[in-house]
């Protein structure tokens, strides 16, 4: 059986009279090959699936309570307005070359991860706003400064993007932290050997004795070794897992999940909580600059028609931006209803109508839309499909378009090619809103200022609220803006949310304790192998 930590995720429990076992190599198999090991790259959840076991936080975030508890740093203090954070470190903690985890070193981490570094190419944290500088007070003391508030801190340094890297990785280029071995972590495994792009294996590390505070288990991780195998086809993974080939499997695909529970394995889905897996438009386009298009399109789709066909129990509707499971969530699903009488109401007031091969039509041009897959958002071609399927009901047709296309990555950045694209965004703090839709952030809806040099639309309230949630310390304000933000959101019409996305795995029935973070990304620090 699989253990798992989250309450929500769908794992049994451990029987109580069952002991872990110390031994073993866990054989994990990935979707896809990881890109780069920079911490704040830690957003892609391949990348995510490796710094996990080789790098450690200041803070756990317990994904039960969501609370914020001592790891690295065993205790800390905020101002009054969330300008200044200081943090008591652990005493004896190292990285696995034997540097020690001091405040020096976090402070070479946080000033890389909040003010980036151009000359090497590293980029800024998503999740840190308003960083100012560092202060060493002592060898195990560090102070931040911020110039603004930064209400969103305590909770970036649980994130995988605060993951800790000795000060030597940062020294070197960010395009070269691609290759595994480069980074010296103070987890509990460390990288042992790897084939680029194909697989990667750690090894535990022998005298690892500082997991998160609350957690029984301080010391080396049970398992001796962790081999990765990146393996694109689901039915590949599938079948090496119940061939008994492999232990633990990412990805499991809703319509696998009833052949792999039927022959004993367990399915494990821990939920992102943050921005749901949603459409976003690019409004400088002038197909859909018209609040009234975006608004038919909302009511055009069926999302739960889209779920009940695609999906299982483990994809929730989703009723606002953000998750139900999200910090600061409001059921908004009054604004998502679908209605396609309202949908063609809409286009007509709109002035488009319908023409001879029933696509609407305006000025002699066709409502005609393209929209690139995402290739690690599950089932995106059948899900982005549907949706066309229903929005050719109102008269409008959605082109999907292949994900690995060698234009998809420049076309996803010209609004005028790629009127729209799919996202999301997990992280368990408001700040993610702003992480999803800031322009010096992931940009979604390609404002001026952000990804596309040439953008010239900008929305000045939405940057305004955006900027308000990561930089107001009161919580029952904070908690008030990002209820604000949602209703912004779909009052504008500039998203439409479709399902709360988890991340799905499926284990052997002798795999126990496989663990998650609050958003999802898997941790084998607990884990351990019963004989076979």
């Amino acid at each position: 059986m699989v253990g798992a930590l989250l309450s929500s995720v769908s794992a049994s429990a451990v029987l109580a009279q069952e002991s872990p076992v110390q031994g073993g190599t866990l054989v994990y198999l990935e979707q896809q090959a990881h890109t780069n090991l920079y911490p704040p790259a830690g957003g892609f959840y391949p990348n995510s699936g490796i710094l996990n076991q080789i790098t450690d936080k200041l803070t756990w975030q317990n994904p039960e309570t969501l609370k914020n508890e001592p790891w690295i740093a065993q205790s800390w203090e905020i101002n009054a307005d969330a300008t200044e954070y200081t943090f008591k470190l652990r005493d004896g903690v190292t990285f696995s070359d034997g540097t020690p985890l001091n405040a020096e070193a976090v402070a070479k981490n946080f000033d890389t991860f909040g003010l980036g570094n151009k000359e090497l190419g590293y980029p800024v944290a998503e999740a840190i706003n308003n960083y100012d500088h560092s202060e060493v007070i002592d060898p195990l003391t560090i102070k931040f400064v911020f110039k603004a508030p930064a209400p969103g801190f305590l909770q970036a340094t649980s994130v995988i993007g605060s993951g800790l890297v000795a000060p030597s990785v940062l020294d070197q280029p960010y395009n070269e932290l691609g290759d595994a071995t480069k980074i010296i972590g103070s987890g509990p495994f460390v990288v042992e050997s790897e084939v680029l792009g194909q697989s990667l294996n750690l090894k535990a590390r022998e005298d690892y004795a500082w997991g998160p505070e609350s957690l029984a288990h301080q010391g080396r991780a049970y398992l001796d070794a962790i081999q990765y195998v990146v393996t694109p086809e689901d039915s590949v993974r599938i079948g090496a897992l119940l061939a008994g080939q492999a232990d633990v499997i990412r990805q499991i695909q809703a319509y696998d999940e009833a052949q792999v529970e039927q022959q004993g394995y367990e399915i494990l889905s821990a939920p992102t909580r943050g921005v749901n897996n949603n459409v976003s438009f690019r409004p400088e386009n002038p197909l859909v600059a018209d609040l009234k298009v975006r608004q038919a399109l909302t009511a055009a789709t069926n999302s739960e028609e889209i779920v009940s066909t695609l999906f299982s129990s483990h994809y929730p509707r989703a009723t606002s931006v953000i998750a139900s499971t999200a910090s600061g969530y409001v059921d908004l699903s009054d604004k998502l209803a679908f209605d396609q009488d309202r949908a063609k109401a809409l286009l007509d007031e709109a002035g488009w109508v319908p023409g001879a091969d029933g696509i609407r039509e305006k000025d002699g041009k066709k409502l005609e839309l393209n929209i690139y897959e995402s290739l690690p958002q599950p089932q995106n071609r059948a899900t982005l499909q549907l949706l066309s399927q229903q929005w050719a009901q109102v008269g409008v047709k959605l082109n999907v378009l292949a994900g690995d296309s060698g234009s998809a990555t420049t076309d996803n950045l010209d609004p005028l090619k790629t009127p729209l694209r799919p996202a999301m965004v997990g992280r368990a703090d408001p700040d993610v809103i702003k992480s999803n839709f800031y322009p010096t952030n992931r940009d979604s809806l390609l404002q001026k200022g952000g990804t596309n040099p040439n953008a010239t639309w900008e929305d000045p309230e939405l940057n305004k609220l955006l900027l308000s949630i990561a930089s107001e310390p009161d919580s029952d304000k904070r908690l008030k803006l990002t209820a604000d933000v949602q209703a912004y959101l779909l009052d504008q019409a500039y998203v439409i949310p479709i399902f709360e996305e988890p991340q799905v795995f499926a284990g052997a029935p002798y795999v126990h304790d496989v663990t998650f973070d609050a958003v999802a990304r898997p941790s084998f620090y607990n884990t351990w192998l019963s004989p076979r």
